[in-house]
C-alpha cells in the first residue's frame, strides 16, 4: 500500500527500504547533531537523493557503477 504525506508543500510517497547498519547509524548521527533542523533519516536521504537527481551526471550510469561498487565492496 502506498501513503501519501504532505510535509513543506510538497507531496511524499512511503516506500520500505532496506539500508545497511553503518548508513543507518552515520544518518543518525548527522540528524543528531542537526536538531535545530528538526529533520529525520527520511529527510535526510530524500534531500541527498533529490540533490543526486538534479546533479549533472547521467544518474543511471553513476548508479550502475555505485551498485557495481558496492557488491566488490568497494563503498
Amino acid at each position: 500500500m502506498v501513503h501519501l504525506v504532505h510535509r513543506y508543500g510538497r507531496k511524499k510517497i512511503k516506500i520500505g527500504i532496506a539500508v545497511d547498519k553503518d548508513v543507518v547509524e552515520k544518518l543518525d548521527e548527522i540528524a543528531s547533531s542537526s536538531t535545530y533542523l528538526d529533520t529525520s533519516r527520511s529527510e535526510i536521504i530524500n534531500v541527498i537523493l533529490r540533490a543526486f537527481f538534479k546533479s549533472n551526471v547521467n544518474q543511471t550510469e553513476k548508479a550502475r557503477e555505485l551498485v557495481i561498487r558496492y557488491r566488490k565492496d568497494l563503498l
